[in-house]
């Protein structure tokens, strides 16, 4: 059975919706600027890839702006733009026969941290009551779920930015078992003082205060990368019973691994994850068009990405590009963010280069950089990592429609 996907839901720092985003994306507009939802003067880092133009009001009812927060209202407008884009109305589908399958990863800090200070404001002694609401994974997937009338599987996977790629992979054997209809993707965002904590302690994060200096991924001088907010949502259909006319692509192969314990000797576990994708699918590495590399930014991880690239490939054996360096890093929206530029890449022949950094020639890799590289793409592997040793690999293709 082939898995479609048949619509996209675009919230990003350099656009929203696909037209808005795709556009940037090849124009190597970015959406990374000073922080401002807080004064970050008293912090090391400042710079972070913002959506400053997402009016909640202008895509939401009013009724769901009480109860939620960022996050869960780029979850809310992403899926209701993925399903118009697959001129799907959710209305005329079983609601046992649609489901929702999202990651998270830092969404729910906002809330979180305003909940705990009406709590602290009433006394300590009522905090205790409510810790076992500090993560607020589940919320989207609830949200998306109600609003729309879907009660067939739904699902939450976390695994920092390798999560985006696990939920799409996860919404393709949800649609293989029978439910025809999967939302599922993901966005973040963690700009309050608390998240942006929790970003700083990671230690991976530049301390830049150049937008377009920040995060150089596979540079030579690298020292770091954005953090960001946002991310995409897709609608997954069974081929079969899907009605669209024209799908962006197929879902041809997913694989996750996890990094062995450090000091064990052995290898990082990329390459293993981008090779399993790749069996999965069906395809050897002389047929993939381009990779969107996970990118970190970070020159240990960088040089084992490359490494991974190199040996699966060949030395500049395949198009590499990370549109994210636009972005920033957005962890659970990271990975369905490069899923949807790389069926745009698919649907328009175009790999949109890759901003503010050259590749070190030691990497061998042929990172597209400057302006876009107009070709036949006909498959795309993405690659995403999370913090402590995730990795994933998803392969998508064009679709026949």
């Amino acid at each position: 059975m082939s898995v479609w996907i048949t619509g996209l839901g675009v919230v990003a720092p350099n656009g929203l919706g696909v037209d808005d985003y795709w556009s940037a994306a090849l124009k190597s507009e970015h959406g990374i600027s000073r922080i401002t939802r807080f004064d970050p003067s008293a912090y090391p880092a400042v710079l972070a890839g913002q959506v400053l133009d997402f009016d909640p009001a202008e895509h939401l009812p009013p009724r769901l702006l009480p109860q939620t927060d960022v996050s869960t209202r780029f979850a809310l407008a992403g899926a209701a733009w993925a399903l118009a884009d697959a001129a799907v109305d959710p209305a005329d589908v079983p609601e046992y026969d649609m489901g929702v399958i999202t990651s998270n990863a830092t969404g729910g800090f906002e809330f979180t941290h305003r909940e705990f200070q009406k709590l602290w404001a009433k006394g300590p002694e009522y905090v205790s009551v409510y810790e076992s609401f500090a993560w607020f994974y589940a919320v989207n997937t609830g949200q998306i779920s109600i609003r729309h009338g879907m009660r067939g599987p739904g699902r939450v996977l976390v695994a920092e930015q390798a999560g985006g790629l696990d939920a799409i992979g996860q919404a393709r054997r949800t649609v293989q078992d029978g439910t025809p209809l999967v939302v599922t993707g993901g966005v973040d965002s963690s700009l309050d003082p608390w998240g942006w904590v929790s970003h700083l302690s990671s230690g991976r994060i530049s301390r830049c205060t150049d937008p377009t200096r920040a995060y150089r991924p596979f540079a030579a001088d690298a020292a770091g990368y954005v953090p960001g907010e946002g991310g995409a949502l897709l609608v997954v259909e069974d081929s079969g019973t899907s009605r669209c006319a024209k799908p962006y692509g197929e879902i041809a192969g997913y694989a996750a691994t996890f990094d062995p314990k450090p000091g064990s000797g052995r290898p990082p576990a990329l390459r293993r994850a981008a090779e399993l994708a790749l069996a999965d699918a069906g395809i050897r590495p002389g047929e993939v068009d381009v990779v969107f590399a996970d990118a970190a930014g970070v020159a240990d991880l960088d040089a084992v990405e490359a490494a991974a690239i190199r040996d699966l490939f060949g030395p500049g054996g395949v198009a590499v590009t990370a549109p994210k360096t636009l972005t920033g890093r957005l962890y659970s929206g990271g990975g369905p963010l490069d899923v949807a530029t790389a069926l745009l890449s698919i649907r328009h022949d175009v790999i949109p280069p890759t901003a503010h950094t050259t590749a070190a020639e030691h990497y061998e890799i042929d990172l597209v950089t400057g302006s876009p590289r107009y070709r036949p793409i006909g498959t795309a592997l993405v690659l995403a990592r999370g913090k402590w040793g995730f990795n994933s690999a998803l392969v998508v293709r064009g679709a026949a429609g």
